[in-house]
């Protein structure tokens, strides 16, 4: 009885898995709606919450994976990948078979993310700080305090980590698991803590 209740419980995970993957064209189609530009081969495992400013822009390259269900990451996704751009003229962009599971990427000025890089399980790229101090108090702001995020080819960034605004990172570079990144990072480097420093340095790959 045990190995049929196993196969049963196989089959019905396919199953879901496969009409996660099928819903894919549905919101891929909502993202074009709200103004993304998705190239060939977009998948999106689950529902995320995009939303655009007006002229600005926000690009999923060729083979982006992002990943919102509660299922499609094996740490589990506890919200959906969020995509934001949040004043005109600001830019979102996601290069070539790069990916996030349960991710936030949130451009004022600008958010750049490289070929083939990974963002991990609640990971947050903020290029602003949201609100600024005015003599009448705490009030919405996205642009006039943002600096520029760049993030650069095959990097790796653990699943909680923070990438602050004016952060640039290199290509190939690993980002652990709950840092919270202020400062550039070298390429081929590792960075953790908080705030992050660069702990080691490993060799180029290819």
């Amino acid at each position: 009885m045990l190995p049929m209740t196993g196969g049963i419980s196989r089959w019905l995970g396919g199953a879901i898995s496969v009409a996660r993957r099928s819903g894919s064209a549905l919101w891929r189609f909502e993202a074009r709606l709200k103004g993304a530009q998705c190239e060939g081969g977009v998948i999106f495992w689950g529902r995320p919450l995009i939303s655009l400013a007006p002229d600005s822009i926000l690009s999923l390259g060729r083979n982006v994976q992002l990943a919102s269900a509660l299922r499609s990451n094996p740490l589990g996704c506890f919200q959906p990948c969020v995509l934001r751009t949040l004043a005109p003229q600001a830019r979102l962009v996601m290069e070539a078979n790069s990916g996030a599971s349960g991710a936030v990427l949130c451009a004022g000025l600008s958010v750049e993310i490289g070929e083939g890089t990974l963002i991990g399980s609640g990971a947050m790229i903020l290029d602003n700080d949201f609100h600024i101090l005015t003599d009448g108090g705490w009030r919405e702001e996205m642009r006039s305090n943002a600096r520029a995020i760049r993030i650069g080819r095959e990097v790796f960034i653990g699943a909680r980590a923070i990438i602050l605004k004016g952060v640039t990172i290199g290509d190939r570079a690993t980002i652990g698991a709950g840092a919270v990144v202020t400062r550039n990072v070298p390429a081929n480097c590792v960075a953790a803590g908080n705030p992050a420093s660069v702990r080691s340095t490993r060799s180029a790959v290819g």
